[in-house]
């Protein structure tokens, strides 16, 4: 006979208490993961390396032509983010985060060719649903834009510039592409305090007091982060951020490219995130920009660096001489002296701050995207005397492009030449000689200077055509939409109050055929680079802003009046894109260069490349700048995307050697000197500064180079120093 074994009292029977377990753990499951995670969309996001010559090619952003390139920081990326109707996958967007000056319209087109390049799987990716934003960091490689103006403190166009670029971005798209699947997104926010200031005040004070009361900042001081989860194990792939602050930590005189904050703050939530559980290998970080125009990370104000220690002027940012070119906007670590290195990472990691806060909290507040539809729109539009009626009724217009006297004056992130000055009358108040040669390059019509208002024309930029187009006058105008979200995404560096009037339009169109709430945000300067838009109040100041404020005293009128008149495309039930217009020229093919490539390099004799010149010192305490020089070739040689050219490498307890440092650290720093023009010798210093991130341990410094003879190929080498210790 078989019996049962007794149950002490209160034992359950193992089939009860597996039972019960299997559903504790699916509640502890559930509440992980969130009661309610919204609706499940194509999720995928990609980063490739965008990163062009690093020396002898000027910078993009300040328009110093004294700003050319000698050495790396830390690498630029591309990163791609997807979108799309998990039940109609047509309908999808992709949002780019390039760590440059800005979209441009040369790199749009290629990106095209890129990815029609790629075959028939992606003919869904077209001019409607593809947008290029930059970080506007002023501390990148240039040379890639499509139009002339920005292309002549450059020396034109560089083919190896822009060819990295478009190659990294049609790569993180790639990327992003091929991991496509399903997940869902939601939404948190932040205030960050301490992140920017207005450095226009003056023009931003001219707005309605009544609009000023609505807000408690003088800049938009909140974060907007849209996380992306695949549904499979509910990780973070990704997350995408909205916040304005201008990539001019670095300063003007800043020869090692990087991308400024945004691209320190990437690269710390990218680490942070590094092997957490709730996070996905490969995980994605973009810090776009937001309306960021008036904005500057100095945020400790603008003073005189003319030994009186005083404020510059609020009117027009001008010191005792009455010039702006003393007038600094101070950063946080200005006292370091170091070019704005300091400042720059400060401002990243207040950034990185945020989103790790909302990033950390997004289970519990965070707002789930719903509603399943992914829409997008994108046309050409020619803002040459286009004629629209405002809201209340009054006709306006829009103008060719022009740029006003106080464009030249700079700001006091890093002021111009010469004595112009921010809110700049133009006459009599300016120099004649500006006016004379102003008149030389073209003289406006009436009618463009009847448009343009109180602007008084140094640059009619939009009606100069030879040799090719100077500055557009067709420009993109695009949103996106997923559930709840509405992305704007501007061709223009938008103000503080004009991202606010635009985002408030939007919001209150959007609410009309939205079941949710709309969540709006802007991104730019986005596509076609097409300078500021300033609102019509802060136009009228003629601050830096307003003076480049391209289209006239209404361009933001426009700009709203295009984008909200176009929101059906944006409808659940919409089927139909928009006619994409007259396309803007391409200048690819045209543009002028006097950049010269690399003719040789060489070595004197009894080197050879990659030799130590200069050997790091045995033991050094944590904190230490460690630093070696190495017999050098050309960087330009090889571009060395997705690679590196200096390491720090790590001796294990077996003796065996592993990299743990490369050019993506913002403490790592590769510079490159010429020591001989003729014969073509040249050096590199790496530079590694301890007191980051480094720990104790035993290392030594790698260096990677290509050598050009001058007849034959371009051959690589590599040097190692010595090792040391840190402790």
């Amino acid at each position: 006979m078989a019996f049962s074994r007794a149950r002490r009292p209160g034992q359950l029977g193992r089939p009860v208490f597996s039972l019960l377990s299997v559903l504790c753990a699916l509640l502890f499951c559930a509440l992980a993961r969130g009661a309610d995670p919204g609706d499940k969309y194509l999720i995928g996001v990609g980063k490739a390396d965008i990163t062009g010559p690093v020396v002898e090619i000027g910078f993009a952003g300040y328009a110093n032509t004294a700003q050319v390139g000698t050495g790396l920081r830390q690498r630029l990326h591309s990163r791609a983010f997807i979108v799309a109707d998990a039940s109609n996958p047509n309908d999808r967007f992709v949002y780019l985060v390039l760590d440059t000056q800005s979209g441009d319209t040369a790199v749009r087109y290629g990106v095209l060719d890129g990815l029609k390049a790629l075959g028939d799987e992606y003919n869904v990716y077209g001019h409607n649903n593809i947008a290029l934003t930059g970080t506007h960091s002023h501390s990148g490689p240039g040379a890639w834009f499509n139009y002339l103006l920005p292309q002549i403190t450059n020396l034109g166009f560089s083919k190896q510039s822009y060819q990295a670029l478009v190659d990294g971005a049609v790569l993180s798209i790639k990327r992003a592409h091929e991991s496509l699947q399903e997940g869902y997104l939601d939404v948190g926010t932040t205030v960050i305090e301490d992140g920017a200031i207005n450095r226009s005040l003056f023009a931003y004070l001219a707005n309605p007091q009544e609009e000023r009361d609505k807000y408690n900042a003088e800049t938009d001081n909140i974060m907007t982060l849209l996380r992306f989860r695949r549904a499979s194990d509910r990780k973070s792939v990704g997350v995408l951020t909205w916040f304005p602050v201008h990539g001019t930590s670095l300063l003007g005189n800043n020869t090692h490219a990087a991308a400024d904050n945004k691209g320190v703050a990437a690269w710390m939530l990218e680490e942070a995130l590094q092997g957490q559980s709730s996070a996905a290998d490969g995980f994605v970080a973009g810090f776009s920009q937001a309306n960021v125009g008036d904005t500057t990370p100095n945020v400790l104000g603008a003073f005189c660096d003319d030994g009186t220690g005083q404020q510059c002027s609020l009117e027009n940012s001008t010191c005792a001489d009455g010039k702006s070119q003393s007038c600094h906007g101070r950063g946080p670590a200005f006292q370091a002296l170091d070019l704005g290195v300091q400042s720059c990472h400060e401002i990243g990691r207040r950034q990185f701050a945020g989103a790790k806060t909302i990033y950390d909290s997004l289970d519990s507040s965070g707002t789930p995207v719903v509603g399943s539809t992914v829409k997008a729109f994108h046309f050409f539009h020619d803002m040459s005397f286009w004629e629209f009626t405002l809201p209340n009724g009054q006709k306006a217009q829009t103008c060719p492009a022009a740029l006003g006297y106080s464009f030249a004056a700079g700001t006091s992130d890093w002021p111009g030449a010469f004595d112009f000055t921010q809110a700049d009358s133009g006459a009599p108040n300016a120099n004649p000689i500006w006016k004379v040669v102003s008149g030389l390059l073209r003289t406006p019509t009436a009618q463009q200077t009847t448009c343009q208002g109180s602007k008084p024309i140094l640059l009619d930029v939009g009606e100069m055509t030879a040799p090719y187009a100077w500055a557009p006058n067709i420009v993109d105008l695009q949103a996106f939409r997923v559930g709840q979200l509405v992305i704007i995404v501007s061709p223009s560096e938008a103000t503080t109050m004009s991202g606010r009037r635009w985002k408030a339009a939007v919001a209150r169109e959007a609410a009309t055929f939205l079941n949710n709430a709309p969540i709006v945000v802007l991104g730019g300067p986005a596509n076609s680079y097409s300078h500021y838009c300033a609102t019509p109040e802060e136009y009228e100041i003629q601050r830096y802003e307003g003076a480049s404020t391209l289209f006239g005293p209404h361009e933001l009128d426009a700009y709203i009046n295009l984008t909200v008149s176009n929101m059906h495309y944006l409808h659940p039930d919409s089927t139909d894109v928009p006619a994409q217009g007259t396309l803007p020229p391409d200048n690819r093919g045209g543009s002028l260069s006097f950049i010269t490539g690399v003719v040789q390099d060489g070595s004197p004799i009894g080197s050879r490349f990659g030799n130590v010149i200069h050997q790091p010192a045995a033991s050094y305490s944590l904190g230490a700048v460690v630093s070696a020089t190495f017999q050098a070739a050309n960087p330009r040689n090889n571009l060395r995307l997705e690679d590196t050219y200096a390491a720090i490498e790590q001796q294990g307890s077996d003796g065996t050697w592993s990299r743990v440092r490369d050019d993506n650290d913002w403490f790592l720093v590769f510079t490159w000197r010429r020591t001989n023009f003729i014969l073509g010798y040249s050096e590199v210093d790496v530079t590694w500064e301890t007191g980051g991130n480094a720990k104790a341990g035993t290392y030594r410094i790698k260096y990677y180079g290509d050598s050009k003879p001058l007849i034959g190929s371009i051959s690589s080498f590599e040097g190692t120093s010595n090792s040391f210790t840190l402790a």
